[in-house]
């Protein structure tokens, strides 16, 4: 599986890098983001599915089977959720307060996407099925290539120094594989440790629970296509795809 999960790491990077290079070659600071809409809306879906059919169900049986049978899945998911939506809502008041060119401002979407990036990365990484995997990372590349440009575009906007621009993007490039060699290795050698299984599974599962609902806020899949029927039939698609893989793993 080492084998498997490396190759995603390469892919991640690939489509990280790319994505961001153009935006600090051309000193790109006008333009917001690309669009893919159906990509984005199928990743939502995904996201979705895999929060509440496997990583949330996962942690909550993992922490039944340990026998605490206080609802410590739902409560990290949460905590993960309100935590991100936190974040974003901070980094909100500082964009009306000090605008786009503040460096705060350009280091908060830094951290908010390096959380995201993580503990994604680590819900692939913890994933010992092929067919889950491959969806899950569709998923992560739909949403990272959009990232990965925007978050280069807000970096060369802010007044940060390029050095410093290019350290918190190389920061930011390294937190999905970061993820993944995290998850990878509590799933493969942790073993004496149960606990760390279902909290990683729980905080990934909020975090894709964010990712496929309220990220972005009102630029959100879920609130910007919702009115669009034939993009949101692609987020149906993606929660059924997860539904599907269900069935197996």
């Amino acid at each position: 599986m080492w084998a498997f999960k490396w190759l995603c790491i390469l892919l991640v990077l690939f489509v990280t890098f790319i994505s961001g290079f153009y935006p600090f070659a051309k000193k790109i600071k006008n333009k917001t983001g690309l669009e893919f809409p159906i990509g984005d809306s199928i990743a939502a879906g995904v996201f979705l599915g895999a929060a509440l059919m496997h990583m949330l169900s996962d942690a909550s049986q993992d922490f039944f089977n340990l026998h605490y049978n206080y609802p410590f899945a739902a409560l990290l998911a949460g905590g993960s959720f309100l935590f991100l939506l936190l974040l974003e809502h901070i980094g909100r008041e500082i964009y009306h307060t000090r605008g786009a060119q503040s460096a705060p401002f350009a280091v908060l979407a830094v951290i908010i996407l390096s959380i995201h990036s993580f503990l994604a990365g680590a819900a692939l990484g913890l994933t010992t099925t092929l067919s889950l995997s491959l969806i899950i990372l569709f998923a992560i590349l739909a949403h990272k290539w959009a990232a990965s440009f925007s978050l280069a575009v807000q970096i060369n906007r802010s007044n940060l120094s390029m050095k410093t621009g290019v350290i918190l993007f190389l920061v930011f490039a390294a937190m999905v594989p970061l993820g993944i060699i995290a998850g990878t290795s509590v799933a493969e050698y942790f073993k004496a440790y149960p606990l760390i299984e279902p909290i990683f599974n729980a905080l990934a599962a909020g975090t894709f629970l964010y990712l496929g609902t309220l990220h972005g806020l009102e630029k959100a899949t879920l609130i910007t296509q919702c009115c669009n029927l034939r993009r949101f039939l692609f987020v149906i698609f993606g929660f059924v795809l997860m539904a599907v893989v269900a069935i197996w793993t």
